[in-house]
């Protein structure tokens, strides 16, 4: 039985295949990280405020997945786009069985990140989230909400709304991608 090394170097084709496949997929998560430019190096984070705890009558349910039974919503109230050009916003989430989760996040277009600021207590208080720095968005399962807020919603390419009324024209549309 041959190597896995003799299967390579016997083979120049496969070998520059696996490079080539190697190579593009390093670069493709590099690029929807955000690691091989940065559209503006000198960027920096405006301050940050916690808004007001989310108030029922401003939820705005939003459309996620059709393979998700949890339902999502976005305060309205909490809805802003900063000079900095993060898309901040209080997210809620619910499951059938009645569990909630809120948290304070923001969403930077021009990078394709996101972050989680805070967590919303029962109390209606903040907690700081332990990690707290920003990430790539990823669209997953656990992203899936985030994923939908800005490439569905908000984000045109690396551009985000204009101000909170353009994002929330923006999410009272129905955005969705059309997948074949």
């Amino acid at each position: 039985m041959a190597s896995i090394d003799s299967y390579f170097f016997l083979n120049p084709r496969r070998a520059l295949g696996l490079a080539g496949f190697l190579f593009f997929l390093g670069a493709a998560s590099g690029v929807q990280a955000g690691l091989f430019s940065d559209p503006d190096p000198n960027w920096a984070e405006g301050v940050v405020s916690y808004p007001e705890p989310p108030a029922e009558s401003s939820l705005r349910q939003f459309f996620v997945s059709a393979a998700s039974s949890n339902r999502f919503y976005l305060d309205e109230r909490t809805l802003t786009v900063g000079d900095d050009g993060v898309i901040r916003y209080v997210l809620i989430v619910r499951t059938p069985g009645g569990a909630e989760n809120v948290s304070f996040e923001g969403i930077r277009c021009a990078t394709g990140e996101r972050r989680i600021y805070a967590l919303g207590r029962a109390d209606g208080e903040w907690a700081p989230a332990r990690r707290s720095e920003w990430e790539p968005i990823i669209d997953n399962a656990y992203n899936r909400p985030r994923a939908a807020l800005a490439f569905d919603y908000f984000c045109d390419g690396p551009a985000p709304p204009r101000s909170a009324a353009e994002a929330l024209r923006l999410l009272r549309q129905d955005r969705r991608r059309v997948t074949p």
